[in-house]
C-alpha cells in the first residue's frame, strides 16, 4: 500500500451530469492529504464521462463501463482503493466542507473504532435544504432494529472491509445497511455529532423514485440475521424490538410512495411489537392514517406544521 494514501472516497454513477461535477468537486476540493479519489461510471450517454475527463488529472483512477447496478459499482471501485479509511459518495450527493479532515482525525483520535457516521442535511435538486437528519450512537443493536444512518455520512477502515467482504449485490436498497451491520459485528462503531454529507432527493433519485421498493430487502436482511452465526443470538434475545424496527421502516418507505393502506397496516405492527416506537412516530402514524382515510385537508394543514417546524430546526442549525 502506498504509504500517503490514507483515505479513498469512491462515487459511483450512471446519467447523473447534471450533479456529478458537484459531488466530485465536494470531495476534490477537501483541504486534506492522502486522498485517493476513484469515479466508476456505469456507461453514461448524457455528458457524464466529459465530467469525468475534465478532472481526470486529479483522479486515481475512473472508468466508465456498463455493469450490473450500483452494487456492482461500488465493489468495482471498493477493489481499486488503497487507503486506509474507505467511503463511497454517490454522484448526487455531497460532502460539507472539511468533512474528509473531521473524519481523519476522528480515526486517528481513537484506533479502536472501525466505522464513524455522522448527520446528514437533505437537499433538493436546487441545492436547497429539506431536513437535518440527525442520528444518535446506536451501535450494532441499534442497526439490527433498523435505525438507519446515512449512508453519505458513513466512512470506515478498509480492514473490515477485507474481513467482510464487499457490497452483497443481491440487495439493491440497502445494501448500505447489509454491509454496515456485517462491519459492526466485528468492531466498535461510533457517532460523531456533526454533519458529514448533504444527500440530495429528488425525483430521479431511488430513495423517492423506488421508495415502496426499500422494505422488501430490509425483511430480507431480517431473515438473513436469523440464520447468520454472528446475529441468530443476539436476534432471539431483541426479537419484537428487530421486528418492530423492520416493519417501522417498512411502513416509512410505504408512506414515501404513498402506498397508504400498507404503510398504516405496518406501523401498526411496528406498535403491536414494540409500543414505545408510536411515541416517535406518532406524526408519522397520524399522517398516514389522514390520507389513508381521504382527509387531504386535514393533511394539508399537517404538512404545513411540520414544515415550519423543519424550517425553524434548519434556522437554528444555519
Amino acid at each position: 500500500m502506498n504509504s500517503n494514501i490514507r483515505l479513498s472516497v469512491v462515487t459511483p454513477s450512471y446519467q447523473q451530469a447534471l450533479f456529478l461535477e458537484q459531488t466530485m468537486l465536494s470531495v476534490l476540493n477537501q483541504d486534506v492529504e492522502g486522498l485517493e479519489y476513484i469515479v466508476v461510471d456505469g456507461g453514461s450517454t448524457d455528458g457524464s464521462v466529459d465530467i469525468i475527463r475534465r478532472h481526470a488529472d486529479r483522479l486515481a483512477w475512473w472508468i466508465s463501463e456498463e455493469d450490473e447496478g450500483q452494487a456492482d459499482a461500488i465493489n468495482k471501485g471498493l477493489r481499486q482503493t488503497r487507503g486506509e479509511i474507505v467511503a463511497w459518495l454517490n454522484s448526487d450527493d455531497v460532502y460539507q466542507p472539511g468533512t474528509l479532515k473531521k473524519v481523519l482525525d476522528y480515526f486517528d483520535r481513537h484506533p479502536d473504532i472501525g466505522l464513524v457516521y455522522g448527520d446528514v442535511l437533505a437537499i433538493d435538486g436546487a441545492n436547497q435544504a429539506i431536513n437535518l437528519m440527525r442520528y444518535e450512537d446506536w451501535g450494532l443493536d441499534g442497526l439490527m432494529r433498523f435505525e438507519i444512518i446515512g449512508q453519505p455520512g458513513v466512512f470506515f477502515r478498509r480492514k473490515f472491509l477485507q474481513e467482510t467482504g464487499l457490497l452483497d449485490t443481491r440487495f439493491h436498497y440497502t445494501l448500505d445497511h447489509h454491509l454496515w451491520l456485517r462491519i459492526a459485528a466485528r468492531t466498535s462503531i461510533a457517532y460523531l455529532p456533526e454533519t458529514l454529507a448533504a444527500a440530495r432527493y429528488h425525483a430521479g433519485a431511488k430513495n423517492v423514485a423506488q421508495a415502496a421498493s426499500f422494505g422488501a430487502d430490509a425483511f430480507r436482511i431480517l431473515e438473513w440475521m436469523q440464520t447468520d452465526a454472528l446475529f441468530e443470538a443476539r436476534y432471539r434475545r431483541n426479537e419484537k424490538r428487530i421486528l418492530s424496527g423492520a416493519y417501522r421502516f417498512n411502513a416509512y418507505y410505504m408512506s414515501e410512495g404513498e402506498r397508504w393502506g400498507e404503510a398504516l397496516r405496518d406501523y401498526l405492527r411496528s406498535f403491536w411489537n414494540y409500543p414505545a416506537n408510536f411515541r416517535r412516530d406518532w406524526p408519522r402514524f397520524v399522517y398516514t392514517l389522514l390520507n389513508t382515510l381521504g382527509l387531504y385537508p386535514l393533511v394539508s394543514l399537517a404538512v404545513k406544521m411540520r414544515k415550519q417546524r423543519r424550517d425553524k430546526t434548519l434556522a437554528g442549525n444555519g
